[in-house]
Formats: C-alpha cells, sequence, structure tokens
C-alpha cells in the first residue's frame, strides 16, 4: 500500500547518518507515497503505516510531531502506532463527482527539522449506489406504420458509480412485439433502445405495457425498473434525422450567461404535423440540464450559469428531435471547456516562527508556505519572490512549497520587526499575481518609547457634565518589560490659561483616564486641545506625546428669545397696521427669535396659542411670517390680537411667547382714536370684559340722566331769570350763522352748538363740553386725543382732532 525509500541505504558508516539526513533529501529522492482504498471505509480504519513508510520510529511519531495537512481533512495519524487512519467519512461521489479517477492530496509534516512529504490516497469505488431512472413512468407513442426492426430510444438509467459497479445491463419483460438493444457509445455508456419484432395493429391492440429493468456490474448487483406504456398511433414513417450524430464544440470559461453555445439542427421528410420537431434533452445529468437552456422550436442551446473550468472540463449532454408523429431521433453533444486564467495564485502559510533571535545565523528558517492555483497548464504555474531590501530570501523546497529563511545578520536596534510581503504569480496571460504579508518579530532589550494607540484623540462631552466625571481616557503601549514598561501619564500643554487648566480637567497617571473638574458651557466654551504625555520609569525615560481635543456639545438649556415684536421704551405693547383691503398670503410681519443654543436645540418653530379671530391669519411654522389666510370680513373686527409661542427642538422643548396686536386701516389718522386702547391690559377672561363693559354702560347712563337734569333746570332758571344771565347760551356768541335750529323752546332742544372734547392723560381720561367758537357748518366737534404706542404724544394746540356732529337731540336719544 505505499513505499518508503529507508530500504536505500549503504552499509557502514553511513547506516548512521543515513536515517537523520533521509528526511532532507526525501523530496528529491522519492516520488509520493500512494494508498489506496475503498470509499465509506469506517471510521478509524488504518490506510498504512506512514511512519514506517517516512522511515520514522514510533518515537520519532511524538518527538517530531508527524501530522498530515489537506484542505479538508478525512486522516490523521495515530501517534502510538504511526498509522495513517480514516477520520471521517469518504464518499468518492462525493469527493471527486464524475471524475473517474479520484486522488486525495495530503502533506505529511514533521518538525525538528521541519520537513513535508507528499502523500496521494486513491479512493476505489464501491457498489454503494443502486441505478435510478428519471421517470418510474415512461409514455410512448408509436405508429402502425411503423416497420419491423424500427428503433425507440429509451432514457437511461444513471448510476454516481463507476467502472465495473456502473450500470452493466437492461432488460424487459418477454412480449412477441418488442426486444430490448442496448447501444454503447463512444464512451462506454449504455443506451437501452426499443426494436419492433412485429408489425403493430391498432385495431387489434391500442396500447403495450412494458417493464425495463436495469441492473449495475456489483456484486451483489443492484436493479432498478421503470413501466413503459406504448400507445399505438397512426401513419408517421421517417423520423427526424440531425445533421450530425455528434456536436463537439469548445467554449471559454468566460462565456456570459445567456449567450448561445451551440445549436442542433434536424430534418423530417415528413409534412404537416408530423414534420413539426421539437428538441429536448434527455440522458442528461441534472446538473447539466440546470447549466443550459434548450429551445425546444430552434435547438437553440444557451448556458444558464457561468462556466467554471475548475469545476467542471466537459459537459455532455444528448439532445432528442421528436416529430408530432411521436418518432425521434437522437444526437450526442459534447461541449469542452476552455481554461482561462481566472484565479489568483493563493499563498498558505502552513508554519511562522512567532520570534526570531537577533542573532539567529543566516539560513535558519522562520517560515513555511506553499502556493495554489486553481487555473490548468502555465495558467497554474506559480513563482514567488520577495523584496530584496530585507535580510530573508525564498527557497523552493518542493512541489509548490517554499522555505523563508534569514539572509543576513539581525539587528533589533535598527529594525525590531520585519513585515514580508510575499507576491506570487502565475504564468498566465495576461498573469495574475497576489501577495500576503507576515509580521516576523525580532526579540532584543528593551528599547522602545511608549507609543499611544491613536494618532490623536477627540471625545464629545455635553455640557453641564457633573464635575468629576470621566471624559475621555488615552492608552499607550510600550513593548518593554519591568520599569521601562510601566507608563505613567500627564498633562504638558493645552491651549486654555496654565492657571485656569487645573480648574478644568485632570488625567489620571495610573490609568490615563481624563477628569472633568468643572462643569463645561458649551455657550462659553466650545472646544480645547489638550497634550499628553505618556513616559516611561527607564533610565534615560522615553516619552510620547498625543493631542486630545475636547469639543463640548450643547444641551437644550437656554429658552428662545423674541427680538421682535418688542415692547417700546415704556413697557406698552407695539401694534402693526394692515390694510383693510390686504388679499390672502399678504404679508403682515415676522416674529423674529434667537436660540444661543446650536443644532437642533437652537431649531425653532413658531406656533399660535391664542388669536382673537381664528383662520384670519396663518403663521409660518420656521419662518415666523404673519401672513392673511383670507380677506377681512365686514363682521371681523378692525383689532386683531395674536399670541404666538416660540419652541426650540429640544428635548424637553423650551419656549417663549409673543404677542401681536394688528390694527386693520387704509391710514394713520383712522386709527388715532383707539391707539390708547393698547395701553390698557388685556381682559383675558371674557366674564370680566361683560362686567366691564356693564359698569361703563351704567356710569354713562348715569351721566346722561344728571346731564337731562342739569339741562331741565336750566331752562326753568332761564325763563325766570334775565337774558344777560345766559349770555353764553345765545347762538350768536358760538356761531356766526345764528341758531342752528329754529328757537323752538317748548320741543326742549339747545339751539346752540357745542364742542365736545375727550381728552386722555395716562390712563385718566375726563370729558367736558364748552362753547365752541364760531364755525361755519351746522356740526358739532368730538375731539380726541390719544397718544399711541407709535405716535408721539401731542399736547395744547397741536391735539388732532376727528369731528362728528353732536347735537341737543342725540342727548335726548340717550336720555
Amino acid at each position: 500500500m505505499g513505499g518508503s525509500c529507508a530500504q536505500k541505504r549503504r552499509a557502514g558508516r553511513l547506516q548512521v547518518l543515513f536515517p537523520l539526513l533521509l528526511p532532507l533529501f526525501y523530496p528529491a529522492l522519492c516520488e509520493p507515497i500512494r494508498y489506496s482504498i475503498p470509499e465509506e471505509l469506517a471510521k478509524g480504519s488504518v490506510v498504512g503505516n506512514l511512519a514506517k513508510d517516512l522511515g520514522l520510529s514510533v518515537l520519532d511519531v511524538s518527538a517530531r510531531k508527524l501530522r498530515v495537512s489537506a484542505e479538508k481533512l478525512h486522516f490523521s495519524v495515530d501517534v502510538e502506532s504511526g498509522d495513517l487512519l480514516v477520520k471521517d467519512r469518504i464518499d468518492r461521489e462525493q469527493i471527486c463527482k464524475e471524475r473517474r479517477r479520484c486522488e486525495l492530496q495530503l502533506e505529511a509534516v514533521v518538525e525538528n527539522p521541519l520537513n513535508i512529504f507528499h502523500i496521494i490516497v486513491v479512493i476505489e469505488d464501491v457498489n454503494d449506489h443502486a441505478p435510478q431512472f428519471d421517470k418510474k413512468e415512461i409514455h410512448l407513442e408509436i405508429f402502425e406504420s411503423a416497420s419491423a426492426g424500427a428503433r425507440i430510444s429509451l432514457d437511461p438509467a444513471t448510476d454516481p458509480d463507476i467502472n465495473i459497479n456502473s450500470i452493466k445491463d437492461y432488460k424487459i419483460n418477454s412480449n412477441p412485439y418488442f426486444s430490448l438493444m442496448v447501444r454503447v457509445n463512444s464512451d462506454g455508456g449504455k443506451y437501452p433502445e426499443l426494436s419492433l419484432e412485429k408489425l403493430l395493429d391498432r385495431e387489434e391492440q391500442r396500447s403495450h405495457s412494458l417493464i425495463l429493468t436495469v441492473l449495475d456490474g456489483g456484486d451483489p448487483p443492484r436493479s432498478a425498473t421503470a413501466h413503459i406504456q406504448i400507445s399505438v398511433k397512426d401513419t408517421n414513417d421517417n423520423p427526424p434525422v440531425f445533421s450530425r450524430d455528434e456536436y463537439r464544440i469548445s467554449v471559454s470559461e468566460n462565456l456570459p450567461p445567456g449567450s448561445p453555445v451551440l445549436q442542433v439542427t434536424a430534418t423530417d421528410q415528413d409534412e404537416g404535423v408530423n414534420a413539426e420537431i421539437n428538441y429536448y434533452f434527455r440522458s442528461t445529468a441534472q446538473s447539466t440540464k440546470h447549466m443550459f437552456l434548450l429551445d425546444e422550436k430552434t435547438g437553440m442551446i444557451k448556458n444558464n450559469q457561468s462556466f467554471d473550468f475548475e469545476d467542471v472540463e466537459r459537459y455532455t449532454m444528448e439532445v432528442e428531435a421528436k416529430d408530432g408523429g411521436g418518432l425521434s431521433a437522437q444526437c450526442k453533444i459534447i461541449i469542452e471547456i476552455l481554461d482561462e486564467n481566472d484565479n489568483d495564485p493563493e499563498i498558505i502559510i502552513t508554519s511562522l516562527s512567532d520570534q526570531i533571535l537577533e542573532n539567529s545565523p543566516p539560513g535558519m528558517v522562520v517560515a513555511l508556505f506553499k502556493t495554489r492555483d486553481l487555473d490548468f497548464g502555465g495558467n497554474g504555474e506559480v513563482r514567488c519572490n520577495i523584496e530584496t531590501d530585507i535580510p530573508f530570501k525564498i527557497y523552493s523546497s518542493s512541489n509548490n512549497y517554499y522555505k523563508l529563511v534569514t539572509d543576513g545578520a539581525l539587528d533589533r536596534e535598527q529594525t525590531p520587526e520585519y513585515n514580508v510581503t510575499i507576491v506570487a504569480t502565475d504564468r498566465g496571460k495576461p498573469p495574475l499575481s497576489s501577495s500576503r504579508s507576515i509580521t516576523l518579530y525580532v526579540t532584543d532589550i528593551n528599547d522602545n518609547a511608549p507609543v499611544f494607540d491613536r494618532t490623536s484623540y477627540v471625545v464629545h462631552v455635553a455640557e453641564n457634565n457633573p464635575p468629576g466625571a470621566s471624559i475621555a481616557q488615552v492608552s499607550a503601549s510600550d513593548p518593554d518589560l519591568g520599569l521601562n514598561g510601566h507608563i505613567s501619564y500627564s498633562i504638558v500643554a493645552s491651549d486654555l490659561e496654565p492657571l485656569a487648566l487645573s480648574s478644568y480637567v485632570s488625567v489620571s497617571a495610573q490609568s490615563g483616564v481624563v477628569f472633568a473638574q468643572r462643569a463645561f458651557d458649551h455657550e462659553q466654551l466650545r472646544a480645547f486641545e489638550l497634550t499628553l504625555q505618556a513616559g516611561d520609569h527607564g533610565s534615560p525615560a522615553l516619552s510620547a506625546n498625543v493631542s486630545l481635543r475636547v469639543l463640548v456639545g450643547d444641551r437644550n438649556d437656554n429658552a428662545p428669545r423674541v427680538l421682535y415684536p418688542a415692547l417700546g421704551p415704556d413697557g406698552s405693547a407695539l401694534f402693526d397696521m394692515v390694510p383693510r383691503s390686504a388679499e390672502p398670503g399678504y404679508l403682515v410681519t415676522k416674529v423674529v427669535a434667537v436660540d444661543a443654543d446650536s443644532g437642533h436645540n437652537a431649531w425653532l418653530s413658531y406656533h399660535v396659542l391664542q388669536a382673537s379671530e381664528p383662520g384670519l391669519f396663518s403663521l409660518g411654522l420656521r419662518t415666523g411670517e404673519v401672513r392673511m389666510a383670507r380677506a377681512l370680513g365686514d363682521r371681523d373686527a378692525a383689532r386683531q390680537r395674536l399670541l404666538v409661542t416660540v419652541r426650540d427642538g429640544g428635548q424637553p422643548p423650551l419656549s417663549a411667547t409673543a404677542t401681536l396686536h394688528l390694527v386693520f386701516a387704509d391710514n394713520l389718522q383712522e386709527i388715532l382714536p383707539d391707539l390708547r386702547e393698547y395701553d390698557r391690559p388685556v381682559l383675558s377672561d371674557p366674564q370680566a370684559e361683560l362686567q366691564f363693559y356693564l359698569v361703563v354702560a351704567l356710569a354713562l347712563i348715569s351721566v346722561l340722566f344728571l346731564l337731562a337734569v342739569i339741562l331741565a333746570i336750566a331752562l326753568r332758571l332761564r325763563r325766570s331769570l334775565s337774558p344777560t344771565a345766559w349770555d353764553c347760551f345765545r347762538p350768536g356768541l358760538c356761531v356766526k350763522s345764528g341758531p342752528v335750529v329754529p328757537p323752538n323752546y317748548s320741543e326742549g332742544t339747545l339751539p346752540y352748538s357745542y364742542n365736545l372734547c375727550i381728552a386722555h392723560t395716562g390712563t385718566k381720561e375726563f370729558n367736558f363740553l364748552k362753547c365752541s367758537a364760531p364755525i361755519h357748518s351746522n356740526e358739532d366737534v368730538v375731539c380726541s386725543v390719544s397718544p399711541g404706542a407709535l405716535i408721539p404724544p401731542y399736547g395744547g394746540k397741536d391735539l388732532t382732532s376727528h369731528s362728528e356732529t353732536l347735537t341737543s337731540k342725540i342727548f335726548e336719544e340717550k336720555r
């Protein structure tokens, strides 16, 4: 089952040295060790004595750590006997699929010294699979005009076993009409065919039933059956004929899916339905059917998936052409897959030394690796190289195995570690390559400064943090040992004031944790930078610095502040005048607010809390713009009040409110009598407003009643006293044109004109009647002085007057 080169020893003194030198020259002197085992061998079964075949003793098995290596390990080595044992289930059909020759490549690895031996295990097939038909029921249609000797191809059975264990023979049950013939093609495959021995008569027998049995060549043989149901039909006497019995074509494995691969054609001399040909796959593995698409009408074959030469090198299939009468013909198709250089070489590290002494001599093996390329031929041939400016080089050990050895003196003070990049390149056109980097450490004395794990640190701290809280941690490493590797941390510089630094942050000398000594305020200090130092306790001490940038994050700790509308200098609310003709969408005013916070905390939104006329105005959610939502109606008040709240985007949100006073007027003169109303406090309670109006009405009625009583007494006194006492009441003194109305004293009217002046001073108000100067009309003037929030107050003779007629009849009506 295997061989060894240990039998080639010489006599004499070489007998002692040869066992020690044999492993070093074994790959060059010997062919790979070969074993042959049947598949499905039980776990723990002995494949062969590997130690004996390698020339090793039982003690060498454990001392030199004999082991096997493979991509999927099916075998193991018994450390007590040196036997190669079966470790896992071995299924030839699963491992090698449809390949005739099934071999497993192994490597035996020994140490002290390190070496590798190649092992090939041939897996022999056993009859562990029974034949199988794709269909248990086969339906055939044969015309009664078919002549004796006509052949009808049947779908063959499949058996994953090979050689003698594959399909051996087909049989059918005895019957007078049909016999079975077995056709053997060029690759040894066997296909059953029915041969018509006797002419069919549909009127005599409409159908025939046969049992097809397949046997393999195993011992004992395995079998399977299929039921054939034959229907006799009429008059199709010409089967289709392919242009070739066998089609061969080669395609690249890089052919994209959906590309045309091959078109098969068949002709039929019949006419009509009997000449209509459809194409079908038959006698084809399911994996192949999934790989290709066959157009039933045109016979065009396209690839359904991408090809991979490394997986399948050749596809074999059969296509059947069947006409409308049920006759058919078959052709064989062989599609060869051409290899392309589409696989990069692989580098597999099998052994690597952890550390290398700097006094290691040249030629010391530090790593062992192998290469692998799945491509074929020159596309799979690989060569390796490394950089030339490092004290290492590569030796080719054996088949695709390489050794990385030292090639010069090592000096850790200059280079403490080496990053060796191995580049593997194949010989394809164009060539493909891959690389693998390994790090080799050189052990030496402690001469390294601390190194931070980052080049710089950035930490985010939310404002209003609790004093004494940890805000960051820096970490440095030192490969040295003892005191030379013990690190302490300190703050050596900052962009803060030196005296204020200790009141802001501190660092733990042992752990590198940075603490906040006070609560930060984002609005006062948004960022600052520290320089931290990590120093070891060596002599002399070595150190390293790193920057730590602290970013103070914002919290929602500032409420919005309304900039407009603002209060007047005297604390009164301002107002905005809106034209009565303002259309929907008209910009009335804008609420302006700011927030000292940042980000989402400063995103402001505007909302209406209260409106004297809901639906008259619209408020921009983000802009704060107040626009007309509709036109001013006849029933809408001329004065409107909006209470607006401004909220920020914080969690929870903070807010502020603003009151807007809006007056609808086309010019300033219209609103002067009502300007003072804005100085009065707004009554938010409707019940309080009602009480206020009732009190005012009661007071007004009382005043009017008192005036009426005084006028009545005055009239009676006037009749009894001389006219000189009433000179002021004479019409000539006040009006040039004489009395406004005829002096009919019996009607109780006053034949004089008066000026009713209503004066406003601060929050007090008083009314008085006085005789007016001579006027040119029959109107009485009502004077009103109302200092507004946006209009400077007037006094004395500069008061603006608004005139309206007031006659004595008014007093009578009010009475």
